[in-house]
């Protein structure tokens, strides 16, 4: 499923135009992002939670030439975890 896919099924089942949908989606995402953005962590309960970890300087190997060794910044990344209700209704 797409952003658009979404969007059209969200105003399907909220009874909102395809506009007022892709707008309180874009406002959901933007909402998020700036909470990440922030440090803080986004728990919707049932659902799951968003947040952001810290990824630790390390060496890899350039894929390109096996034999380089190169060095991977420090780093942030945002993470999903899925709630308990959410991993029961897809395992059902």
């Amino acid at each position: 499923m797409n952003k658009s896919e979404l969007v059209a099924r969200i105003a399907e089942k909220s009874g909102l135009t395809k506009k007022d949908a892709e707008g309180a989606l874009n406002a959901f995402l933007k909402s998020v992002e700036e909470a990440l953005v922030e440090g803080d962590k986004v728990q919707l309960v049932g659902f799951g939670t968003f947040e952001v970890r810290d990824r630790k300087a390390r060496e890899g190997r350039n894929p390109r030439n096996p034999e380089e060794k190169i060095h991977i910044p420090a780093s942030k990344a945002p993470v999903f975890r899925a709630g308990k209700a959410l991993k029961e209704s897809v395992n059902k």
